[in-house]
């Protein structure tokens, strides 16, 4: 039960990693950004634009991937233009693994990022910007700072949600070993291969072990940046 991990093993493992990062990093700009603008914006369709945030997390992951199998196939008008403009291709590719994950865990990110950003006493921000800083300024040297330890707890959120993303991901880039197949993917091959607990049980023992680690990571991160904020103050 408790086997060396295999080269196959490995290779999804590498793979999740890999989707999870990018996936993060392709996020967080925008999350960002549209935290930023619904917690600060006051204008028509806020409501509507907050809903299409979250559609994500009430959709079935599998309507999800097949939205993105329509638009980013190679047939959909976002696909067809990426190929053919900047030889980019998505479907049944890591980086479409990489595009599904990110759009799964894109809301836990800009709700975690939001709520840390409404609890920003604005008089903070008020102040700066009286002594002349630009809205820009303010931005980057007040609330980020402030903001640091919801915007950590999203970037976890959103890694650990795309390290387990599974239905959007199968149905917009297939499980193909090497490939596409992630950690649940492999994990779901392996519940469908006779034999294959031992493999699974491996897998899901690491899926929880990464996870673990995130958390942790993430709370001395946090706490370092509660520590140095008290320093200043």
């Amino acid at each position: 039960m408790f086997e060396a991990i295999t080269p196959e093993e490995m290779v999804a493992i590498r793979l999740s990693l890999r989707v999870a990062t990018v996936a993060v990093v392709m996020s967080l700009p925008v999350a960002v950004l549209v935290a930023y603008v619904l917690s600060r914006g006051n204008f028509r369709g806020k409501i509507l634009l907050d809903g299409l945030v979250h559609m994500p997390l009430v959709l079935p992951p599998v309507v999800t991937g097949y939205v993105l199998l329509i638009l980013f196939g190679r047939r959909g008008p976002l696909g067809a233009f990426l190929e053919q403009t900047f030889g980019i291709v998505l479907s049944f590719r890591w980086t479409g693994a990489a595009l599904a994950a990110a759009v799964m865990s894109f809301p836990l990110m800009v709700r975690a990022i939001r709520l840390a950003l409404d609890a920003i006493d604005r008089r903070s921000e008020e102040a700066a910007a009286t002594l002349g800083a630009s809205p820009v300024w303010v931005f980057a040297t007040v609330t980020v700072p402030l903001a640091f330890p919801g915007i950590v707890a999203g970037i976890v959120l959103a890694f650990a949600k795309a390290l387990g993303e599974f239905g959007a991901t199968i149905t917009f880039v297939s499980n193909i070993p090497g490939e596409t197949q992630t950690i649940p993917a492999a994990i779901y091959t392996y519940t469908q291969t006779p034999g294959g607990e031992a493999g699974a049980l491996r897998l899901s023992l690491i899926a929880m072990a990464l996870a673990f680690a995130a958390l942790i990571v993430s709370e001395i991160l946090i706490r370092r940046s509660g520590q140095a904020r008290a320093d200043v103050e």
